[in-house]
């Protein structure tokens, strides 16, 4: 299992394979194999049942509705389904969670996170195309990047005694230009230098 590569012994629930699905479309796209265990042994599964979870999940738990294909296939006489999820060109995709509320996330390392509201904010900013200016305050923390190599967001408020409304759409600006990039570990998010 890793960043594109996520094992499903069987698909228990359309909210969490939907949190699978939209983690994948939110992220470089990846492959979910149905019916193999964690360690990577073959369980196997019911092919038809599978595809139905599958396809409720892409559906009526994710939005916009995620696309994905199939591959049935046989090994060791069980059957597996390879699911393919191409990264989204509608990102970001939101997963119905089980509290009935719409949630997006991403792909890191092998798990899904919860997406912050910078990666939100940038996902739907890279729609649309824009004008970025770099003021004084983008240019001095481009500066403390190129000697520090990585900061947070709580850091960048305190630092320039801005709020965090304020930094989160300076932040989303200088991913847009490419002039930074966030990363995510579990719930820490910091940005570096592109």
């Amino acid at each position: 299992e890793g960043i594109s590569l996520d094992f499903k012994q069987v698909i228990q629930s359309p909210y969490k394979i939907a949190k699978s699905m939209v983690s994948f479309a939110n992220t470089h796209g990846g492959i979910l194999l149905v019916g193999v265990k964690d360690n990577g042994n073959i369980s196997g599964i019911n092919p038809e049942e599978e595809f139905h979870m599958l396809e409720l999940a892409a559906t009526f738990f994710s939005k916009p509705e995620v696309k994905f294909t199939v591959e049935p296939h046989v090994i060791n006489g069980k059957q597996i389904l390879l699911v393919d999820i191409p990264k989204g060109e509608n990102q970001p995709y939101y997963a119905k969670g089980e509290d009935e509320k719409w949630w997006v996330y991403v792909r890191v390392n092998d798990n899904c996170i919860l997406a912050s509201k910078t990666t939100v904010d940038f996902m739907h900013a890279k729609k649309h195309a824009a004008k970025v200016t770099l003021g004084k305050i983008e240019q001095n923390i481009l500066s403390f990047l190129r000697e520090n190599n990585r900061v947070t967001q709580s850091e960048l408020c305190k630092m320039f005694n801005l709020g965090n409304r304020r930094v989160g759409r300076i932040l989303v600006d200088l991913m847009r230009i490419q002039a930074i990039r966030s990363h995510t570990l579990e719930k820490t998010e910091f940005f570096t230098l592109f």
